[in-house]
């Protein structure tokens, strides 16, 4: 009984190192480059999310730590990596509209956008309930982050 339990317990300290890892951890520059690649490859075809996004830096994390928790924070660490890209977009779309109420426009457009994604991702949490819910909205935030950073890089060239 005393062996089931010291077991128990080295599970639960090498769970917690290799969740705390992924929680606080910020993407490598490999996965970053990686990312920025696909992206770049793909900016104009159509392709980049289903090429790009979740294959490339979270699918091989989740590999390693394939759990509730670990899966969210590998959604987390990739989202970070679109969320720079789109923030990147968002200033060079702003700064080639000349305009000041069109500016005003992309403000409001992007405000709507987020809250647009915050509401549709956390709704996996009132739907569901559950543990589950943690790495769905997880996913959710990512694949819409993603999504939205091709669509102001597309709108760059309009």
């Amino acid at each position: 009984m005393r062996q089931i339990g010291v077991i128990s317990l080295a599970a639960a300290v090498l769970f917690s190192i290799s969740a705390a890892y992924a929680q606080n951890r910020k993407p490598a520059a490999d996965e970053t480059k990686l990312i920025r690649d696909c992206a770049a490859k793909h900016v104009d075809d159509g392709e980049g999310e289903a090429q790009c996004a979740f294959k490339l830096v979270a699918d091989p994390c989740i590999e390693k730590d394939g759990s509730n928790l670990g899966t969210a924070d590998c959604y987390r660490i990739e989202r970070v990596i679109w969320d720079e890209i789109l923030n990147e977009n968002y200033k060079d779309l702003m700064a080639a509209i000349e305009d000041k109420k069109d500016q005003d426009k992309l403000k409001e457009m992007q405000r709507a956008w987020i809250a647009y994604r915050d509401t549709t991702c956390d709704f996996y949490w009132y739907k569901i309930h559950g543990s589950m819910s943690v790495p769905m909205t997880a996913a959710c935030q990512l694949r819409e982050t993603a999504r939205r950073a091709f669509l102001l890089r597309f709108l760059q060239g309009l």
